[in-house]
């Protein structure tokens, strides 16, 4: 029976380089994501690329169906997860109250819910066959509170305390869970959730480079993997402050991204009006 690996967030990004990772080990993939012309460009790419089978699922993980729709996709296709990514995501950035809770809404169903949904799907299936492997992507914001991203740092400690605690529980069974953590990564997700340009600009990781190394822990069962020394360190160093000074530190970083985006905002208004003006 050939081996499977099931990509949240496939068609880009960190998902993308997953696939690939796990398409070179000779994994057959089941790629899912809302974007069906990337997971149908992608999924022509690795069968062409790498010889393994390819299943692709337009699916919006924000759905409260999500993670059943996939299950009965699984099931008609005759398919037994092996592996399993959890690595779809993204960000609301600004201030709780003025954020649009739709956003905010779908992120938590895609962070938590469906998430959580899918394992509670796939786990017993995998305890059955003696092995499963399951990765989470969270963030390094998933240890600390954070200011003008709030519902986001709160939905990624969700994932490192539920991902740590059910690795804990399935000790003996063959299946672990590994929490992935990484740090800022050249990918799409900051232009997405509204912060197209952070005052914080190194230690910026590549895409390949964290899937890869969240790919190398999760095959060892390591339950938390951290890429990076500035991550790690920044994992590390909370600990030893009060939980509010560490939200303060966050904010002010957060607050001047925010005015920045806010003047940026205000200059191309300006500009656009003044184009149509002349």
């Amino acid at each position: 029976m050939s081996k499977i690996a099931l990509i949240t967030g496939a068609a880009n990004g960190i998902g993308l380089e997953f696939a690939k990772i796990v398409a070179a080990k000779g994994y057959d993939l089941v790629l899912v994501d809302i974007n069906e012309a990337g997971l149908k460009s992608l999924s022509e790419e690795i069968r062409s690329k790498f010889g393994v089978q390819t299943f692709y699922k337009q699916q919006d993980l924000s759905q409260p169906e999500a993670a059943t729709n996939i299950k009965s996709f699984l099931d008609e296709e005759g398919l037994k997860v092996e592996i399993l990514f959890n690595n779809a995501g993204f960000g609301n950035f600004g201030y709780f109250h003025e954020t649009n809770w739709a956003k905010d809404q779908a992120m938590l169903n895609v962070h938590m819910v469906t998430s959580t949904q899918l394992m509670k799907l796939l786990v017993p299936s995998m305890i059955d066959q003696g092995y499963g492997r399951i990765l989470n992507n969270a963030s390094v914001a998933a240890f600390v509170p954070g200011p003008l991203m709030s519902t986001y740092h709160a939905s990624k400690a969700y994932l490192l305390y539920f991902g740590t605690a059910l690795n804990d529980e399935l000790k003996g069974t063959g299946v672990t869970v590994t929490t992935l953590c990484p740090g800022m990564t050249k990918t799409g997700f900051a232009k997405a959730n509204g912060n197209q340009d952070p005052d914080i600009k190194f230690n910026i990781a590549s895409p390949y480079e964290v899937a890869l190394f969240g790919f190398q822990k999760m095959q060892k069962g390591q339950s938390l993997a951290i890429p990076g020394f500035f991550n790690k360190l920044s994992t590390f160093l909370p600990r030893f402050l009060p939980r509010r000074t560490v939200a303060k530190m966050v904010g002010n970083i957060q607050r001047k991204n925010h005015t920045k985006r806010m003047a940026d905002v205000s200059t191309e208004v300006s500009t656009e009006a003044s184009v149509l003006s002349k």
